[in-house]
């Protein structure tokens, strides 16, 4: 990631943008709060009320859509999509004025999805190119090219490379490998 000033990226005039850690030609729309120590890529759109904490790195080109916000112990790789409301949580168990030592890592790898109205609980990884269903609950782990939905999240189907070719990703979910398969599920 080649951070540059803030001065380089196109910044809303009614952002609050305190972080001189912006990458070149990043796009931060209205009513954006960004933390001092947070650290935010090259080409990124970052759209209207989304708020990031210091202890937060974005990758480049990544899209983080209207009303999302990103807490301490998010970390965000190149070329992930946020989709609009999606919840981020850094704390298993919260009280009102105790904080953790420290808070657990969330990672959303290179190339991940994540639909619009999902809840990411804290300390879980979306692996590379995973794909999170719109307002699934995510409670553990992702791995890498596989589609989750639901609540509780599962795996429904894998995102192969043909994709990349314009090919429908694949949904077969009657893999053997699946660490995530339940006899209960629909």
């Amino acid at each position: 990631m080649n951070q540059v000033t803030a001065k380089s990226a196109r910044i809303h005039p009614t952002a609050d943008v305190q972080s001189d850690q912006i990458g070149e030609g990043t796009s931060i729309w209205q009513y954006v709060v960004i933390l001092p120590e947070a650290l935010i890529g090259r080409d990124c759109n970052i759209c209207a009320q989304v708020f990031i904490e210091n202890d937060v790195v974005v990758g480049d080109r990544v899209t983080i859509k209207n009303g999302v916000q990103l807490w301490d112990g998010l970390r965000v790789e190149d070329d992930v999509f946020i989709g609009p409301n999606v919840t981020f949580t850094n704390d298993k168990f919260p009280r009102s004025k105790v904080w953790p030592d420290s808070f657990p890592p969330t990672i959303l790898e290179k190339g991940c999805s994540v639909g619009g109205g999902a809840v990411i609980l804290p300390g879980i990884t979306i692996g590379a190119k995973a794909m999170v269903g719109a307002g699934s609950v995510v409670t553990k782990s992702v791995p890498a090219n596989v589609i989750v939905r639901g609540n509780p999240a599962r795996i429904v189907g894998s995102e192969n490379h043909s994709h990349e070719c314009g090919d429908a990703p694949s949904r077969d979910s009657k893999s053997t490998t699946n660490p995530w398969s339940d006899s209960r599920a629909p």
